[in-house]
């Protein structure tokens, strides 16, 4: 078996550091979280806005084929 020595003390001093970066780290990852969203949820509302106007612009374009294919299906019969 592999000798085991006893665990160095770490400094309360690198400690607090430690615990301090760590807190800051998820605040900061909060902050930044909430920030993200908020730009998020605008982008949605102006894809949302813009996704009605092509699902007309399809729709109207699907229209206009099947109706162009219905003539040329009667042009070819006749």
């Amino acid at each position: 078996m592999a000798d085991l020595q006893a665990p160095v003390r770490v400094s309360p001093l690198i400690k607090f550091g430690r615990w301090s970066f760590l807190g800051l780290g998820v605040l900061y990852g909060a902050f930044h979280q909430n920030r993200l969203s908020k730009r998020e949820a605008n982008i949605r509302e102006v894809e949302g806005k813009h996704k009605a106007e092509r699902d007309a612009k399809l729709a109207a374009e699907k229209k206009a084929a099947a109706d162009r294919e219905i003539q040329e299906l009667e042009a070819m019969a006749k």
